[in-house]
């Protein structure tokens, strides 16, 4: 392992190393301690973050002292986190806690101090491990093609050197390092493939790790191969709208099973069971992800963000007041509201302004509306409307309904006025609302 070599492999990652800002994530140990000796060597501008999890006492403590002693002597700002009772410490997945809480303690600072890349000292045999572990998992091509190399603003630079050459590289350069001892105890997964699983693999071949850098080489091509064809099925399938994707349900279920996963796990559907319930649900059904909403709409597969559900239920205030001194008001919504594919959407409704209750606002069906709709008799229930209107999933979540003060609904954009509300012959002062440019 040489400078130039790591700086050749920093490049890879990040053009112009030299020109951005970086912050080490440093527990003290030969790996990162060589990789925040590497970053001093090249001149880097750099920052340096530890944590003290105080898990092992005074050896914790000499660990900080390592990374403070290496900061003070070359002038770099060093962000420390100590572990306190507040961090409620479990008694069990400490490992998954931990990792937690440092990478949220990093990117904490690194949005305090503008810090463009995280950069961690992952290395060659951490990446042998993770491919055991995830093949244990059966998770796929993503699990076996390991640790990115760069990912989410993340580098590891010392993904391709082995353990023993980076502890070569810190006995050669005199860099002071921690051991941590209690990696040798083999009570966590990864600490007994490590001490028990990985020295018999290289037992087997002299060879064994840069043959396996090399599998893992391949494997990142393949992934990447299949994640363009995946891509390029998705879109063969798709259709957009402003806020939505709709996916052809009869096209994604004639693909594959492997297909159908690695299109659906993008937005957060990643069970089996849930996939097989997703093609097999009725017309209306819904599925929620972290971040998205599944919609079954006949032969179609609507997906929308969270957040553009949430914008849904805003209201769209049309007039506060009623001002209207003069016989005829009119309002085009033209611009407040989008088209719905599939259904013509000028209108033009003449209410009876003094049956109204102000303010008037646009705003999505509720539980429980209903309506005197024009040219029915007697009342009906907005739900009950839409099936009649055989309206898709899609065009109801986009259809607007025109609302009182009361909280009554005057109409259905841009299908039906509600009668009782409407002009007549008595009626003295108009409001004309529609949808169309004035002729």
């Amino acid at each position: 392992m040489e400078k130039i070599s790591f700086k050749n492999q920093l490049e890879n990652l990040v053009r112009n190393p030299e020109n951005h800002h970086y912050l080490l994530a440093v527990s003290g140990g030969a790996d990162s301690m060589v990789l925040a000796s590497l970053f001093q060597g090249l001149g880097l501008v750099y920052q340096i973050a530890h944590v003290n999890y105080k898990l092992r006492g005074e050896d914790s403590e000499r660990d900080q002292k390592t990374v403070q002693d290496f900061c003070e002597k070359n002038h770099i700002q060093f962000h420390l986190y100590e572990v306190s009772e507040k961090d409620k410490k479990p008694e069990n997945s400490i490992q998954l806690w931990a990792r937690d809480l440092r990478y949220r303690f990093f990117r904490e600072i690194q949005d305090q101090e503008e810090l463009e890349f995280l950069v961690t000292a992952h290395h060659l045999n951490d990446q042998l491990e993770t491919f055991i572990i995830n093949l244990s998992k059966a998770s796929g091509i993503d699990g076996l093609s390991g640790i990115p190399a760069d990912s989410n603003h993340t580098l590891r630079p010392l993904l391709n050197f082995s353990k023993k050459e980076i502890y070569e590289y810190a006995e050669e350069n005199g860099i002071d390092f921690r051991e941590d001892l209690s990696n040798k105890k083999s009570d966590y997964l990864r600490n007994k493939i490590r001490n028990e699983i990985v020295p018999r693999l290289l037992e087997t071949n002299d060879h064994f790790l840069e043959n396996f850098k090399r599998s893992s080489d391949y494997l990142n091509q393949t992934k990447n191969f299949v994640q363009k064809q995946i891509e390029a099925i998705e879109n063969s399938i798709s259709t957009f709208n402003l806020k939505e994707k709709i996916i052809s349900k009869e096209k994604l279920n004639s693909e594959s099973d492997f297909v159908k996963f690695e299109i659906l796990k993008k937005y957060g559907f990643k069970k089996e069971e849930e996939i097989k319930k997703i093609f097999s649900a009725q017309s209306g059904s819904t599925f929620f992800s972290n971040d998205y909403v599944l919609i079954i709409n006949r032969n179609e597969l609507i997906l929308s963000g969270k957040s553009d559900q949430k914008e849904n239920k805003e209201e769209i205030i049309l007039m506060e007041n009623p001002g209207i001194s003069e016989s005829r008001s009119d309002i085009n919504i033209e611009s407040k509201i989008e088209n719905i594919e599939g259904i013509n959407n000028s209108f033009e409704w003449d209410f009876d302004a003094e049956k109204l209750q102000f303010p008037l606002c646009l705003r999505k069906q509720q539980d429980g509306d209903e309506f005197y709709p024009v040219g029915f008799s007697g009342k009906k229930k907005v739900s009950k409307f839409f099936r009649d209107e055989k309206l898709s999933i899609l065009a109801r979540q986009k259809i607007w309904i025109l609302c009182d003060g009361n909280n009554s609904v005057l109409g259905i954009i841009p299908l039906r006025q509600d009668r009782r509300y409407a002009m007549d012959g008595e009626t003295k002062s108009i409001l004309k609302i529609f949808n169309e440019k004035k002729k």
